[in-house]
């Protein structure tokens, strides 16, 4: 991603999407997310192509009154890091600047390999997560 896709996409997620930690399955621990919702498919089949990640439908209960919306996540870990390592620099909104560089970070030293928690490790995710979430 060259530096002038990396400050506009930088300026889309400050505007329209959000930087989070997500659950994929009920149990299991939560894990860095970025998502950007809009009505522009193109733009988002653009940022999927620099970033890779999903786009999904979202349903128009109205179609008469609102047009089609979509959504791009990027869930796996690669393309998270990859994605937050090009934009944090362009990012003007301090809660999410914060959080990027929270997970850029503190994530990989509190998350194990194999997914496999000693207590102590537990409690460093959980401090990390209720830290994340009172940015």
């Amino acid at each position: 991603m060259k530096k002038w896709e990396a400050s506009y996409v930088a300026g889309i997620i400050d505007g329209e999407g959000s930087i989070s930690l997500t659950r994929m399955h009920e149990k299991e621990h939560r894990r860095p997310c970025i998502s950007i919702a809009s009505t522009d498919i193109e733009l988002l089949i653009y940022i999927q192509k620099l970033t890779g990640g999903v786009i999904n439908n979202k349903r128009n209960y109205k179609p008469d009154r609102h047009k089609d919306s979509y959504t791009l996540t990027i869930k796996k870990k690669d393309d998270v890091f990859y994605t937050l390592g090009k934009i944090t620099p362009f990012l003007r909104v301090d809660r999410k600047r914060n959080r990027s560089i929270w997970i850029l970070e503190n994530y990989d030293k509190v998350t194990p390999r194999n997914g496999k928690y000693s207590p102590e490790l537990l409690q460093k995710k959980m401090t990390f997560e209720d830290y994340f979430f009172e940015m």
